[in-house]
């Protein structure tokens, strides 16, 4: 039962949408600017760094704190149900800021509450999460683009996690598993949600962090 209500809880804060929350309080709306995502990346286009910061930093708590709450319900030794049932409250969240129930199912692409949702599980997806963060920003750093960095951070994802399952004797891959398919399932949502983006990348029009 208390799961169903994490869950539940889960996808209705996944569904708030921070972005557009955010740019209607400055008179904009967002959907309506740039490219219409509601998500940081074009808060950063339509309000500046600051704001794009500070979204990114709500939608991450978004994937955040379900989890750890989730996390006071689950002990140790962690079983494979008990991590389904952790994961399925991320899952929720991440589901609520794609398809949000308060704007017509028509959300954001869900790298920022993904990454927030990541470092809530903790440690089996933290450490890996944080290493991918950290992957992500050299990306940006280098080649400009959030939605490439979010590819490419997305993919080396399980391939961190599986290493460090391989490597780390207390963790035991026949309790894990469910981790291992939900790491490969999600670099697969990333694509799905920057296919657009990967386009106008291979043409040249896709748009670079906080340039006009």
């Amino acid at each position: 039962m208390a799961f169903v209500i994490l869950i539940i809880a889960a996808y209705l804060l996944g569904s708030v949408p921070f972005g557009l929350l955010i740019a209607n309080a400055k008179g904009i709306d967002l959907r309506n600017t740039g490219s219409g995502n509601i998500g940081a990346t074009n808060v950063g286009r339509a309000l500046g760094k600051r704001w794009a910061y500070i979204c990114f930093i709500f939608d991450c708590l978004k994937g955040l704190i379900p989890m750890l709450a989730a996390g006071c319900f689950v002990e140790e030794p962690h079983t494979k149900t008990q991590l389904a049932l952790w994961l399925t409250v991320g899952c929720a969240t991440i589901v609520g800021h794609i398809f949000p129930i308060y704007l017509r199912f028509k959300g954001g692409k869900g790298v920022s509450t993904s990454l927030g949702m990541v470092l809530g599980l903790y440690p089996y997806f933290t450490i890996p999460g944080l290493a991918c963060a950290v992957i992500w920003l050299l990306c940006l750093m280098i080649w400009k683009y959030v939605s490439l960095a979010s590819i490419i951070a997305s993919m080396t994802f399980p391939v961190i996690l599986v290493t460090a399952i391989i490597l780390k004797d207390t963790w035991p891959i026949t309790e894990l598993w469910p981790l291992i398919v939900a790491a490969m399932l999600m670099p697969l949502l990333v694509l799905l949600r920057h296919v657009e983006n990967i386009k106008r990348i291979l043409d040249g029009s896709e748009s670079k962090v906080f340039r006009k």
